[in-house]
Parts: structure tokens; sequence; C-alpha cells
């Protein structure tokens, strides 16, 4: 399971780092609708959960999310196999949990080259 933070592009943006971080605020309660929409197996609200956060994430930023959304509403809508259902809600649920308010530090981003090679 990877445990790698997952921030919003907007999440530096003075305007709208305060709906990122209400966003995030209410991840845990979309975190939990799924589990429970799984659990009861109702995979018609999954389907509108997941469609609704599909579109939510991308809007706020975290755009990583926006995919693994797509294919639990692809899968849940086609009537897949409930094991593909719960697999594509496992990876989504793995990178919810994972959201982060605000940017990374420049020490978090492994991506970012060093002061001294930069042109």
């Amino acid at each position: 399971m990877n445990t790698d933070v997952i921030y919003s592009s907007l999440g530096a943006d003075p305007d709208l780092g305060e709906l990122v971080e209400m966003f995030v605020q209410e991840m845990p309660d979309r975190v939990s609708a799924l589990e429970t929409q799984a659990q009861s197996r109702d995979w018609a609200q999954l389907t509108r959960t997941a469609h609704q956060l599909k579109g939510a994430a991308g809007s706020y930023g975290f755009h990583a999310l926006t995919p693994l959304a797509a294919r639990l509403e692809h899968s849940a809508r086609a009537g897949q196999q409930e094991d593909q259902i719960l697999a594509s809600l496992a990876d989504l649920l793995d990178l919810c949990r994972r959201v982060r308010a605000g940017a990374p530090q420049a020490d978090d981003d492994h991506c970012a080259a060093p002061r001294s090679e930069l042109p």
C-alpha cells in the first residue's frame, strides 16, 4: 500500500485553498459512504457517489482520483463482477485516504530539483 500523500494542484492558491481544505475535510464522509454502499451492495448508489467524486476531485485539483473514480463508476454501472467492483473501490479508497490540503513542502516534493541545479 502506497502511503505518499496527495496534494491538490490548487492547494497553494490563496483564493482556492480554503475550498480545497473543505473538500479534504469532507473526504472521510465520502470514504465512509462508499464503504457502506459497497457493504450493502447498493451498486446504483455507489455508481452515483463515484460519479460525484469523479467530478469533484477534478474540480478541486485532485486529478489522480478522477480516473479511479471513473473506473469504479464504470465497473458498478456495467454490472461487472463483484470482485472487480470491490478492487476498483479499494484502489480509489487508497487514494482518497491520502489527500491532504495545502501544498507539499520543498523537502516533500520528490520531483523538485535542488535549487543549485535550477538554471
